[in-house]
């Protein structure tokens, strides 16, 4: 205990808290389409995602290891170097959140240890190579793989039951769907859980606390499932409507092929030890399953700007996680309060702003938008 300093302290809550913004920012990417086909009500939905992303947690630590002994050279990093970083996920995961976009956590968090470590140590304190067979080829493969296996699976299904009565085979995917549905949740838990794990246990290391090469603790596994689990159970609203209705009008089929296509991509990178991102897999899933039904479904609006979106996350937390790691590199104790102040202060004008057009259990598939309006509409309830 002797090497949990103060600020060793402060970057763990702050692992903590991104992790907890983790879950209510990819809460869609397992119950949306649940969520818009009627199979499961929406508080309903939410619980079940909470609690099968604290149990995913217990399932792998191989992401973590990726993260806290791959990406980044963990003889060069600081605790104040993954502060950094982690400022940089934690802003842009609320700022994505606000628009209703499903951007990547992963590559926020990656982005932004990228950034700080970068600025903190140097290039060569990052694994380029890593970076590259970690993060980058699953990025581009996986939403593809995800979206094809979807299609394929989508038209299977509509062809198989194309002489059966509607009722009866909305019924029946609706049921497949509460398992699917809980499956995502669980893979998601297995793999963005240990995302928190391995920064935690990246502090840990950089503090000596633990040994190089070390896995996650008990208590950094433990604690980092509970936070995205009570995340996810808060319900990331704004983002369960762009995904739930914003790409495509989706009915339990699609729904059912769409998640059982994610499932099988988050679990099996899981188990290589793939930091993917579960947002752009469920998304590629969600496309593919609009494309299997009809092309026309799919609306090329909101995926053209989910795209903009990943391909910006990673430069973007990475430039807020260097700019931060200056700061705190050129300013020690005090930068590192400045630091912290400052993202609190952006943090409470994103949630003020979420208020204007709030989304919530009630309203969620009323319509595929989000907005932000520039004043409050009369009788304005919370935004989630």
């Amino acid at each position: 205990m002797d090497h949990i300093t103060f600020l060793v302290a402060v970057v763990i809550v702050t692992a903590l808290a991104f992790d907890f913004t983790n879950g209510f920012h990819d809460t869609a990417n397992a119950m949306a389409t649940s969520i818009a086909t009627g199979a499961l009500r929406p508080r309903t939905a939410v619980l079940i995602s909470g609690v099968l992303n604290v149990v995913g947690a217990f399932l792998s630590t191989e992401v973590a290891k990726t993260i806290s002994g791959g990406i980044v050279d963990d003889t060069l990093v600081t605790p104040g170097m993954i502060f950094a970083g982690l400022v940089g996920a934690i802003l842009w995961n609320l700022a994505t959140w606000l628009l209703g976009l499903p951007s990547s956590s992963s590559h926020a968090l990656f982005g932004g240890l990228i950034g700080a470590v970068w600025v903190g140590a140097g290039e060569h304190g990052v694994h380029f190579d890593k970076v590259v067979e970690k993060v980058l080829l699953p990025a581009v493969a996986s939403p593809l793989i995800a979206g094809v296996a979807a299609l394929i699976a989508t038209y299977l299904a509509y062809r198989i039951t194309a002489r059966a009565r509607q009722k009866t085979v909305t019924k029946g995917f609706r049921f497949g769907q509460i398992a699917s549905a809980s499956l995502v949740s669980l893979a998601h838990g297995t793999n963005d859980a240990q995302k928190t794990m391995g920064v935690i246990t990246l502090t840990l290391i950089s503090a000596g606390a633990l040994g190089h090469d070390a896995g996650p603790p008990l208590w950094v596994i433990a604690s980092a499932g509970l936070a995205i689990g009570l995340g996810t159970y808060l319900g990331g609203w704004r983002i369960i409507r762009t995904m739930g209705k914003g790409l495509t009008d989706i009915q339990s089929p699609q729904g059912f092929a769409a998640e059982a296509a994610s499932t099988t991509v988050i679990l099996t990178s899981a188990h290589l030890g793939f930091a993917l991102s579960t947002t752009q897999v469920c998304s590629g899933g969600i496309l593919g399953a609009g494309l299997g039904r009809r092309l026309a479904e799919v609306r090329w609006g909101t995926a053209g700007r989910m795209v903009v979106a990943w391909l910006v996350t990673l430069p973007a937390a990475a430039l807020v996680g260097g700019l931060s790691a200056s700061v705190v590199t050129h300013g020690g104790n005090f930068g590192i309060v400045v630091i912290a102040l400052l993202a609190l202060a952006v943090a409470t004008f994103i949630v003020v702003m979420s208020r204007r057009n709030p989304v919530h259990a009630s309203n969620v598939n009323e319509t595929h938008e989000v907005s932000v309006r520039s004043t409050a509409p009369a009788g304005v309830g919370t935004a989630a």
